[in-house]
């Protein structure tokens, strides 16, 4: 890959009440020379994001309001359909995911080796922060459970950072407004034979008393989506849609 930075990033950022961590993290985004736009979609925040959001005059951020909170796949579907740049990544607004690692995760694009990059948590020697077992075992569950009906070798499929060619994300029909979009978007990958890269990345989590939204409910809708979007899921659609 050419060390020679490009703008070729569309950064999409969905935002749910991170007053606390929404400024820095734009700031550190803005700081890659890699990223060309940023779509900030806010979900119906009830602090203090939307006020900090509206305040942001640069013209390389782009602020999308919903006027209530629909979940993460639908703040996504937002963002994607607005974005122009040549790939397109996803960025939490906590400060869990690096942006300062966008060249790790563009490489394999620039290279035209890949269609799309997952930055695998799991992967990496990178310095990871030392969190919960539970949720650990649940994110590797739910990988190898994904891994079984999409037959992929991926180790994190939960992960936030995704990144794609700009015409592969926008030609995929997003149905899961919350975090079934993880399982979903990966199974829609598979059905397509797309190329398909992992790279490590290093990975800052947070606990739930510092913000951490996923919970029990979602990991139950995963497997759901797993299934559901899956080969097996086409065959079974009738009674899943009941």
């Amino acid at each position: 890959m050419s060390t020679e930075p490009r703008r070729c990033l569309s950064v999409i950022i969905p935002c749910y009440n991170e007053q606390g961590t929404i400024a820095s993290l734009i700031a550190m985004v803005q700081a890659s020379p890699w990223v060309q736009e940023i779509i900030v979609v806010d979900d119906g925040s009830q602090d203090k994001s939307r006020e900090i959001l509206e305040a942001i005059s640069d013209p390389q951020v782009r602020v999308i309001m919903h006027t209530v909170n629909q979940g993460k796949g639908a703040a996504l579907r937002t963002g994607f359909s607005h974005a122009t740049s040549d790939f397109v990544i996803v960025q939490d607004a906590d400060l869990e995911y690096d942006p300062s690692e966008y060249p790790l995760v563009l490489e394999p694009l620039l290279d035209n080796r890949a269609d799309v990059v997952f930055g695998s948590r799991f992967l990496s020697g990178r310095p990871h922060r030392v969190l919960y077992f539970w949720h650990s075992l649940g994110n590797r569950f739910l990988t190898l459970m994904s891994n079984m009906f999409t037959d992929l070798n991926l180790t994190d499929m939960e992960t936030c950072y995704k990144c794609f060619r700009r015409e592969v994300i926008q030609a995929i029909d997003i149905e899961e407004d919350r975090f079934g979009f993880e399982p979903e978007i990966t199974a829609k990958l598979a059905k397509l034979h797309l190329r398909i890269y992992e790279v490590g990345i290093s990975y800052s989590g947070r606990t739930y008393d510092e913000g951490k939204k996923i919970g029990w409910r979602d990991g139950v809708r995963a497997i759901y989506c797993i299934v559901r979007y899956s080969k097996v899921g086409d065959k079974l659609s009738p009674l899943l849609n009941r």
